[in-house]
């Protein structure tokens, strides 16, 4: 596949010499090391508040962090949260048990789900207390089937589980699992974080000055061609859209429809920005969760795709949250419409129609604004308990 993919070619080649490359950096290595697995980049996300805050409770460990997929590790290879950032070598016997020899760790943390039979079962063995943070488990899971017995033998490998709702500690307890907390969702701690270091960018606050602006965030091709439908009714408000793949053809398809917008590095490019546009395009990545600050109404893309995207980011700033109807294996998202601070739409006129409630209705704006921020208020606090528990437990002073 990787002759003609490019996420397979640097899934393949980023594991290339992997095991010399780990020795060569933990060779010197006497302090206690904590490995954290994330599959991908929004596992990150929500492992980040527990690496930061671990870090500060015991600065004189270091730090192994790994990815699965190319979108986390290619994205994050470079965190300084962490001492090594490594992609995970392949699952087989042989490779588990050169990993442990190298890594040996202290602590050894997964987070949300990824199952590799043979770490974790390698992990037990050595009898290395290994965590699972903000996991969610549905029923219809093979951990849950009459054939799991694999599947259920790898959940017996954690000493303990840190579940996001009391639908996973039902399901972990139906088959004796019992050594689950429910914590909630580490994103919670995470997008409150970045809310609280809130810094301006200045040419986005020119952008939007004295006008109501939507900010859409991660959007795909359905998403965009909605938003230019519905904002066509609109002409006073200004619009800021992050696109989830930024690479040029996508770039210049997004152009090609929304003909009057005009990039963000151009934008910046000016001394003096124009601003004739209402439509800026995001040609970046970073800015998006500080860009739902500056909005009046969010859409979070990807419910008209595979599965919305992150719809606590736009919550923390106590901001209306729209998205389309592929929503329901996202807690967070079911929260918010729970709570009255996030609304699916299933059409441009739906979509339309939502712009000019919000936009036109002073008491509904608010309303929904501030059930929005009490949300995730609400739940936040997960991390707190994760480090307790590791505090309690002494898990770190084997």
């Amino acid at each position: 596949m990787s002759l003609w993919n490019n996420k397979a070619k640097l899934w393949l080649n980023g594991r290339k010499y992997i095991f010399d490359r780990l020795r060569t950096e933990l060779r010197t290595q006497d302090s206690k090391i904590i490995w954290f697995h994330c599959s991908s980049l929004g596992e990150f996300e929500q492992g980040r508040p527990v690496i930061e805050n671990l870090r500060k409770q015991i600065p004189n460990s270091k730090f192994l962090l790994t990815f699965f997929s190319p979108s986390g590790y290619e994205i994050r290879k470079d965190y300084k949260g962490v001492d090594w950032v490594f992609y995970l070598p392949l699952d087989s016997k042989r490779n588990a048990q050169q990993f442990f020899e190298i890594v040996n760790p202290s602590l050894v943390i997964f987070v949300k789900y990824d199952y590799w039979y043979y770490y974790l079962t390698e992990c037990k063995k050595r009898d290395i207390p290994l965590l699972m943070v903000s996991g969610v488990f549905r029923k219809d899971q093979p951990f849950f089937k009459w054939y799991g017995n694999l599947h259920h033998s790898m959940l017996n490998c954690f000493t303990h589980f840190f579940v996001q709702d009391k639908e996973s500690l039902q399901l972990l307890y139906s088959i004796n699992i019992n050594n689950v907390t429910v914590a909630g969702d580490t994103r919670f701690d995470r997008v409150s974080e970045i809310a609280e270091n809130f810094t301006p960018i200045e040419k986005i606050e020119k952008f939007c000055i004295g006008s109501p602006v939507l900010v859409a965030g991660s959007t795909w091709p359905e998403d965009e061609k909605l938003i230019k439908d519905a904002t066509a009714n609109f002409p006073d408000l200004k619009i800021i859209i992050a696109p989830h793949e930024i690479h040029k053809e996508h770039i210049d398809q997004l152009k090609s429809v929304l003909t009057d917008a005009v990039l963000y590095s151009q934008f910046v490019a000016h001394s003096s920005p124009p601003t004739t546009s209402n439509c800026l395009i995001l040609d970046n990545i970073g800015m998006l969760s500080k860009l739902y600050h500056y909005a009046t109404i969010t859409y979070v893309g990807g419910g008209f795709n595979k599965g919305i995207h992150n719809t606590l980011e736009p919550a923390v700033y106590g901001k209306p949250v729209l998205f389309g109807p592929n929503y329901k294996k996202f807690k967070e998202a079911i929260g918010l419409i729970e709570t009255g601070g996030g609304v699916c739409v299933n059409s441009n006129t739906e979509l339309t129609s939502q712009l000019k409630k919000l936009l036109t209705n002073k008491d509904i704006l608010e309303s929904s604004s501030k059930n929005s921020f009490e949300f995730v208020k609400q739940n936040k606090g997960a991390t707190e308990k994760i480090l307790h528990y590791i505090k309690a437990n002494r898990l770190l002073t084997n």
